[in-house]
């Protein structure tokens, strides 16, 4: 290999061979020589030396690097490279070992350019060794504290009047279409229509409530039947609500799509109610097949993680519980000691809880009926803001409320603000209504925890954009893992308690 003298460092050549000397001396040639440059353009000595010691920068790195890969290959030995590069020409002692300014991988500048999958899995090691130890230490000095009433008491036998309602339930969908059949057909008119389909919604929710309250059942399945009922409420508003914005528009004359036609079929009706979309549109995006292995793959996971969250809830929750007071009553101290000790198992199932039903069950149920948009959630764990947190942590909710709540309310030139206040308004109720129910218990606890999230929405907006983006993401994980989530927990406990000492 022939070899460049610069300055009394040999170095290889890039290409094989160049006579260093005669590079560095060459002088500029006229257009007239070479082809390239005019007569008044000339090369500087300046130039010429730049290109030079830029040429041999990137031939000596290019070589270090060579050298480096071969030392990795050769496991570190000083024999020869087995490769094409020659171990004499790389990293000698007079060439330079620093040529640019860098920073260190864990500095400000730079933290966020590196891939931190390594530290990623030593936490997860850490997070399995360190919860590994602390439940055979659970066990070994309370044993085993899994009991089955919580989940299905003696009571459940006498739970036949909520499934029987569950499926009751499929009645209003059937009705809200014979309402749109009437009105293709021009049978009745449009403010009898709007009546109509309040009926059905107010009915769909009132009914189970009723039911859930007179009948003497289990906690679970109290729950399922009011999230139920909350699903189907909000699929039957997006159905009356989709189909009276398609008729508005092909009546319209200036409609903005041409091809928009109204028309009602059962099919697609049936086929919205299944999937996992709380937003009717006529016609979905699909998947080519369905994928056996991989369902079964899921429903595997499903059924381990459920499992693991029913033993946190009984092992760990219900003893924190039960041994505690009601945290706004009593010393403060102690309170706060409870909360924080209930935060990380109440973490750990929220987190399950979200896998178990945003991820698998959600992604199980539309690969079964080839559902293709399968965004249902997005990166919330990176929220900047409350705000942010509730558009992407659960996006079939968030859809609704931006499609038929906020929208809309816009559009009749409501503001920002008042538009905001009242999608909250109704996320609020329901989530009262899935809880206050099967606890027979209305002390508003859950609607004030999300009407507290209003404030906090424009608080840690300005925050994002006084202090940046982690300090509204670290009051978020705050006020809902360490904070709010387990106030909830422990303020409908003892109430739950209070009322059952009253009514014994």
């Amino acid at each position: 290999m022939e070899t460049l003298d610069s300055g009394g460092v040999t170095m290889p050549t890039e290409n094989g061979g160049a006579d260093l000397d005669t590079l560095r001396h060459r002088k500029p040639r006229s257009d007239s020589s070479n082809g390239l440059l005019p007569d008044s353009v000339t090369v500087s000595d300046a130039d010429v030396r730049d290109r030079v010691d830029s040429a041999v920068e990137d031939t000596q790195g290019k070589a270090n690097l060579a050298g480096e890969n071969e030392i990795r290959e050769s496991g570190g030995g000083g024999g020869e490279a087995g490769g094409n590069v020659d171990v004499r020409y790389t990293y000698r002692p007079s060439v330079p070992a620093h040529r640019r300014v860098r920073e260190s991988p864990l500095s400000s500048d730079a933290i966020f350019k590196q891939s931190h999958a390594g530290l990623f899995n030593l936490c997860v090691v850490v997070l399995v060794a360190v919860n590994s130890r602390l439940i055979i230490e659970n066990l070994m000095k309370y044993g085993w504290l899994i009991r089955t009433d919580f989940w299905f008491s003696s009571t459940s036998l006498r739970d036949w009047p909520l499934f029987m309602c569950c499926l009751s339930l499929s009645i209003f969908p059937l009705a809200a279409f014979t309402v749109e059949k009437l009105v293709l057909q021009k049978c009745i008119s449009e403010p009898v229509v709007i009546f109509l389909h309040v009926i059905i919604t107010m009915t769909e929710v009132l009914y189970p409530v009723y039911v859930t309250l007179r009948c003497d059942s289990a906690f679970l399945s109290g729950v399922t039947l009011m999230l139920l009922t909350c699903i189907v409420w909000l699929k039957l508003v997006s159905y009356a609500h989709t189909n009276y914005d398609i008729r508005t528009l092909a009546n319209s004359s200036d409609k903005a799509n041409p091809e928009v036609s109204y028309y009602v079929s059962l099919k697609s009706l049936a086929y919205f109610m299944l999937a996992p979309t709380l937003c009717y549109q006529p016609s979905y995006p699909r998947s080519p097949c369905i994928r056996k292995g991989w369902v079964a793959r899921q429903f595997a996971k499903l059924i381990i993680f459920t499992g693991f969250m029913g033993f946190i809830i009984e092992q760990y929750i219900n003893p924190i519980v039960r041994n505690s007071k009601h945290p706004l009553k009593g010393d403060l101290l102690y309170g706060i000691e409870r909360v924080l000790k209930l935060s990380v198992p109440n973490l750990y199932v929220w987190l399950c809880m979200f896998y178990c039903f945003f991820h698998l069950w959600l992604n199980i149920l539309a690969e079964l009926l080839c559902f293709g948009d399968r965004e249902f959630y997005k990166d919330w764990w990176n929220a900047k803001s409350v705000g942010d947190y509730w558009r992407m942590w659960n996006m079939p909710v968030h859809k609704w409320m931006v499609r038929h709540v906020y929208f809309p309310c816009l559009r009749r030139n409501i503001p920002k603000v008042p538009a905001i206040i009242l999608a909250f308004l109704v996320s609020a109720v329901f989530h009262e209504l899935c809880i206050a129910v099967p606890c027979r218990l209305f002390k508003l606890w859950a609607f004030l925890g999300i009407m507290f999230q209003v404030p906090l929405v424009f608080i840690t907006n300005y925050l994002q954009e006084r202090f940046g983006s982690m300090v509204g993401n670290m009051i978020f994980w705050f006020t809902f893992c360490i904070f709010g989530q387990p106030m909830c927990v422990l303020l409908y406990y003892h109430d739950l308690m209070n009322r059952k000492g009253k009514m014994s």
